[in-house]
């Protein structure tokens, strides 16, 4: 049993949280918010067809415009509340609760050897800090070996990007690209925000 995250401690401490969640999102589709950058980026990265893992998929954002961009999506996370809410906002891609420290979708019939992976939301920030490199271990092992997984998440929220990368190296990534936001601006010192794209290193 692996130390619960600081999303299930939270919804733990406040069993609305989740619902809360679902309907503030819900509430910025029908204003006509744009939801779908993360997902614009992920679509560049890969063919048409993709299969590409939503890691902590939540509501089903992502994942759902991911789908409707055509690719084959699988979606976990570890709220059965926020998977619901996938199922019913975005029906067609797989969503499964999980727990990314314990991923292992080929035991649940899932082949591996994703074409990408996009883990966006500051979801490695929701961990539990003592999971933070078997998340990244397990994800790498999902992904194929000409893929990249995308990883985005906000300073001043207890996890440093320098420790992220180091945590990401030890786990069998190397960076290909580190930008500031998912609309490609450049990743510089100052910038209070990271998307990672990383390649498996091979050998």
């Amino acid at each position: 049993m692996v130390e619960p995250s600081i999303w299930m401690r939270k919804v733990s401490a406040d069993p609305a949280h989740s619902s809360w969640y679902v309907e503030r999102f819900r509430t910025m589709a029908r204003e006509g918010a744009d939801l779908a950058g993360e997902a614009r980026l992920v679509d560049a990265l890969v063919p048409r067809g993709a299969r590409i893992l939503d890691a902590g998929c939540g509501p089903g954002r992502v994942g759902g415009a991911l789908a409707e961009s055509g690719h084959e999506v699988v979606g976990v996370d570890v709220d059965p509340e926020l998977i619901e809410a996938a199922e019913q906002d975005h029906p067609g891609p797989t969503w499964l609760v999980g727990d990314l420290a314990e991923l292992d979708l080929p035991a649940r019939g899932v082949e591996a050897g994703f074409d990408a992976i996009v883990c966006a939301g500051n979801v490695m920030t929701f961990l539990a800090p003592s999971t933070r490199g078997e998340v990244l271990r397990r994800l790498r092992a999902h992904l194929g070996d000409g893929g990249r997984a995308v990883i985005g998440f906000g300073a001043g929220r207890d996890y440093d990007f320098t420790a992220f990368l180091a945590d990401a190296a030890a786990a069998g990534f190397e960076p290909d690209l580190l930008l500031s936001t998912w609309d490609l601006r450049p990743f510089t010192e100052e910038s209070g925000f990271l998307v990672a794209l990383l390649r498996p290193r091979l050998g």
